[in-house]
């Protein structure tokens, strides 16, 4: 309540001039340290999920197989760097022995970094937006595991920049048909076949799959014929 009350305070010009100043040079600082920590880690995947989903939870484990595996292939892990899908996917990163990166952002709850990320490897970031780029620009592939609003929107962000061409195309896998199918069908029946709001074509753009080999397998398949490269 109380950052909703200051955020409608009248402020005088120069204080507006000199937040948004600042404000500028930490965005600029967040990005050039993000850079330069990440751009020598080689291809890695990007692994989203719920932070709240429980060690016990199957879908926990499917991300810390699917992690290290790919791990195990050559490719080092992204994950938002909290607990539950992340720290699955940092906890399988490190029994592959690959590289292990969380990019931690600053939240009023629920975000603290797990201890399965490498030291030199855990970004802590204030900005949502700095953040998703990182995502972005050093994954050669998203495995998108059950989660909330964050999930979706990290996921729903890479589609529409691969559909406008901003940026090369990539392998995104979403995880369990169960969690999945319901959004799938809306997408196909509702936006495309009912309303037309996108192209038969953008739906190649992601895949689903029900197990961590059949995750894998399409990550390598679409691969074998390209080389591994940052998408901006």
């Amino acid at each position: 309540m109380k950052k909703i009350e200051k955020a409608f305070e009248n402020k005088n010009w120069n204080e507006i001039k000199t937040n948004d100043s600042w404000q500028i040079f930490k965005i600029m600082a967040e990005f050039v340290q993000a850079f330069e920590t990440l751009s020598k880690i080689g291809p890695c995947v990007s692994i989203f999920g719920s932070a709240r989903t429980q060690p016990n939870n199957p879908y926990y484990k499917m991300a810390e197989d699917i992690a290290e595996k790919l791990t195990i292939k050559g490719y080092g892990i992204i994950t938002g760097g909290g607990f539950g899908i992340m720290e699955a996917g940092n906890k399988g990163a490190n029994k592959g022995e690959g590289k292990s990166v969380g990019l931690n952002i600053d939240l009023p709850f629920e975000q603290e970094a797990n201890t399965y990320i490498d030291n030199d490897k855990l970004i802590n970031f204030d900005y949502f937006f700095v953040r998703k780029v990182m995502f972005v620009k050093y994954a050669q592939g998203f495995v998108v595991m059950p989660g909330g609003v964050g999930t979706l929107d990290e996921l729903f962000e890479a589609i529409t920049l691969i559909q406008t061409q901003k940026i090369a195309a990539f392998p995104i896998v979403l995880v369990g048909k169960d969690y999945w199918s319901g959004l799938m069908d809306w997408i196909k029946n509702v936006m495309l076949e009912k309303e037309q709001n996108i192209s038969p074509e953008d739906l190649d753009l992601f895949t689903l799959v029900d197990t961590t080999d059949e995750a894998v397998k399409y990550i390598d398949n679409f691969y074998s014929k390209y080389l591994l490269k940052p998408n901006f």
